[in-house]
């Protein structure tokens, strides 16, 4: 379905125009966003999309990825759309910004398309909690209610690739095509799946169970990225002290696993490159059951 104004409704289309992308950018989250000129996007858009699979590919390589995965392993950046075709909202958020903070009570949502993005909650004396670790596929920024702001923000840990999209967009295409409502469904449904298992690790497991628990995930959901290769060793682009807010530890307390694990030849994690040294290990300390590995290896919310 296309996306232009003649194919909405007069009532949606009124709510697009007071909605629109200048307010969406001085609205109080902090959300910087460099805009792109439509007519630009317009004409750009494949070709965008072609270079962004380029430069993942050659990145990865870089990084340790499989020779030839960008060509034959990465899942397109069209694939992690939650609107296929849909191309107007796309935009490019710096590493270190907010794509939306708490208390934002913006009418869009975010898609992410490409790069990494941390969840947290904050208290009031500035202590912080990750919630989750958002990956290419997740949609962000659904409020819990119509009234209510936002309780939790989403900060890029890299630079990111989003689809911002209004939810008058988003509402018009549930009307019509009831697969989008069970595609968030889908990807709510994860994320709920995913947090659980993150206040059991919290609530139950020891900090060494804590810290092999979330490198594995992350590392099963981004090989999940590269289907049909063996990855041993990634690009993780976290901060011991992020890991600490993720599993509730100090940064001393995960250096000292971290600097365990190492010896025991289970992991490396160096200068934000992680590297498998021994999985079954890894798995044996995490206490991770299999069905919970098979859910982490989704390579889509929605698949």
């Amino acid at each position: 379905m296309s996306l232009d104004r003649a194919s909405l409704t007069e009532k949606t289309a009124r709510s697009l125009r007071r909605d629109d992308w200048g307010t969406v950018e001085r609205e109080r989250n902090g959300l910087v966003l460099r805009e792109l000129s439509l007519a630009d996007a317009s004409r750009r858009s494949c070709a965008r999309g072609d270079e962004l699979i380029r430069r993942r590919g050659r990145q990865e390589a870089q990084d340790g990825a499989p020779a030839g995965a960008s060509a034959g392993g990465a899942l397109p950046t069209e694939q992690h759309r939650l609107l296929p075709g849909y191309h107007t909202g796309d935009r490019k958020i710096e590493a270190g910004r907010d794509l939306f903070s708490l208390g934002w009570t913006g009418k869009s949502v975010f898609n992410l398309l490409d790069g990494w993005v941390a969840v947290y909650t904050l208290l009031e004396d500035g202590r912080r909690q990750i919630v989750q670790f958002a990956l290419p596929g997740a949609i962000l920024g659904i409020l819990p209610s119509r009234r209510g702001p936002a309780t939790i923000g989403a900060q890029a840990l890299t630079e990111v690739t989003v689809a911002v999209i209004p939810v008058p967009v988003l509402t018009a295409h549930t009307r019509t095509e009831p697969e989008i409502c069970q595609r968030l469904v889908r990807s709510l449904a994860r994320d709920c799946s995913l947090a659980f298992d993150h206040l059991t690790s919290i609530g139950r497991r020891s900090a060494r169970e804590r810290v092999a628990h979330l490198l594995l995930e992350l590392f099963t959901r981004y090989r999940a990225q590269w289907p049909g290769n063996h990855i041993e060793e990634m690009t993780l682009p976290l901060t011991q002290e992020q890991i600490g807010d993720a599993t509730g530890l100090t940064f001393v307390h995960v250096n000292r696993v971290l600097s365990a694990m190492r010896k025991e030849g289970i992991v490396q994690f160096r200068y934000r490159r992680l590297r498998i040294l021994n999985p079954d290990r890894l798995i044996e300390v995490a206490g991770v059951d299999p069905e919970t590995a098979m859910g982490w290896l989704e390579r889509r919310p929605w698949t």
